[in-house]
């Protein structure tokens, strides 16, 4: 990691696994990049769902958007041991529903009053004039082979006609479901009785919710910052649930960043003060977007949370964490503050 990390941060608390990307750019025919993508470790493999962007786009010109003709679906590879993985198929595309893309999927297993729920949220981005991207959602069904979008469970999240992404969804230690979310700079907090009330929350929940944005801030971005979104869903650990998350720093770089939730609210107990993993190798330094890594997937395994992450908006990949190190950084971190 660069030296601008905050010394606290033990050595190693944060490690790669190689030093190439676990899924490279171009490898799927009919796609160019591979990357921002969530992870999940069932009947004994790594799913890796990846935002998979389509043949044909080029960069616009001017003051217009970043690329033009940008179309992106999801995409499962599958991995024995996280490091070498193979194609599948596609799970979700472009143009079902009201979606033009499908970006940054992240999946996670949700208690929803007694029952076990998947969840994959994402990005949804409209054709052009349609509105703002917003929260998507779906169900998927894993039919013994591979996972299956539940078409009829899709749902857009949070408030209409407001920008809005970097959704995961959890339950709370006393049931409730919780959503974190990202509008305007920082990340907020929305709590639901259970995933039908997320689904399907009263016509006055949101609006509520936005008159008072501030009260239902979990985290914002450091001082000088531009802003922050959730990466991973939250692990859960015995003191709490480590939330990965990346901050947009100034100089437009992304980095990993940490923070501690509690299980009983959701709310933020502490915070790293300074980036757990940084834009290093080359493969994460250059590509569409330059510098950055994008954590989205974690797995907990013991003492180790496998990581992936987005490199240069080009590929995937894989990092490890030690969750004794981790807490280690959060303790000392928090002393500091006191003193």
């Amino acid at each position: 990691m660069h030296g601008s990390s905050v010394a606290t941060i033990p050595t190693h608390a944060v490690r790669r696994l190689c030093d190439r990307p676990i899924v490279e750019a171009g490898t799927v025919p009919g796609y160019g990049p591979l990357f921002n993508a969530g992870v999940l470790h069932h009947a004994g493999l790594y799913h890796l769902f990846v935002r998979a962007v389509r043949d044909g786009y080029r960069r616009g010109e001017g003051t217009g958007p970043r690329f033009v003709d940008y179309v992106s679906d999801i995409v499962v590879f599958t991995s024995a041991d996280g490091r070498r993985y193979e194609y599948g198929y596609v799970l979700a595309s472009a143009g079902i529903g009201a979606a033009l893309s499908f970006e940054d999927p992240r999946v996670q297993w949700v208690e929803d009053r007694g029952d076990r729920r998947l969840v994959m949220t994402y990005t949804q981005v409209p054709p052009p004039g349609d509105g703002p991207w917003r929260i998507g959602a779906h169900f998927l069904h894993w039919d013994g082979k591979r996972f299956e979008l539940e078409e009829a469970t899709g749902q857009l999240l949070g408030p209409a006609e407001v920008a809005n992404k970097d959704a995961v969804v959890f339950t709370l230690s006393d049931g409730r479901v919780a959503l974190i979310h990202h509008v305007r700079s920082g990340m907020q907090l929305a709590v639901f009785d259970d995933l039908e009330h997320l689904w399907h929350p009263p016509d006055d929940y949101w609006a509520a919710h936005m008159a008072n944005l501030a009260s239902h801030t979990l985290l914002l971005p450091s001082p000088g910052a531009l802003g922050i979104g959730a990466g991973a869903p939250p692990v859960r650990c015995e003191a709490g649930l480590l939330l990965f998350f990346h901050e947009r720093r100034a100089d437009g770089s992304y980095t990993m960043n940490l923070a501690l939730l509690d299980e009983r609210t959701g709310r933020a107990l502490s915070r790293l003060p300074g980036p757990v993993f940084e834009p290093e190798f080359d493969w994460e330094r250059t590509g569409d977007v330059d510098e950055v890594v994008f954590v989205q997937g974690a797995h907990l395994d013991g003492d180790d949370i496998y990581l992936t992450y987005g490199a240069a908006d080009r590929c995937v990949g894989a990092a490890v964490a030690s969750v004794a190190h981790l807490f280690e950084a959060l303790a000392v971190a928090g002393r500091e503050r006191v003193a």
